[in-house]
């Protein structure tokens, strides 16, 4: 059952390649099932798909605005895919923020080039 629900999400996010939201809810639940192998039953519901878990979030976000916006934290919004798909426990996210695939490479911290030591005495100027 665990490897049709691995298939599944994967294929969805295969579909969807151009909404990096898709591939991000797939990846927390890929992550999911990891750790509840027993989750694979309620992913494997037909009528339950990544898509509709963010119109979960999105209809869930709607209640929370305030002046036309509305923010949910990564806890909040997978916490809500969760609860879409029927499967109990809190998720577990990491503390960084979760950011589309297209944007991760910008939140990645730029590698610093090597520095050689710099010593320098007095004596090497007289």
């Amino acid at each position: 059952m665990k490897a049709d629900a691995i298939a599944k999400i994967k294929a969805e996010i295969d579909r969807n390649k151009s909404n990096p939201y898709i591939k991000v809810v797939g990846d927390f639940l890929l992550g999911h099932l990891e750790t509840d192998p027993e989750a694979a039953e309620k992913i494997m519901a037909a009528d339950k798909t990544i898509a509709k878990s963010l119109d979960a979030m999105k209809a869930e976000a709607k209640k929370k605005q305030q002046n036309g916006m509305a923010m949910l934290t990564d806890a909040e919004g997978f916490a809500i895919v969760l609860k879409y798909f029927g499967i109990k426990g809190k998720p577990v996210v990491s503390s960084s923020p979760v950011a589309p695939p297209s944007d991760r490479a910008a939140l990645a911290p730029a590698a610093k080039p090597a520095v050689p030591d710099f010593d320098v005495k007095l004596d090497d100027f007289l």
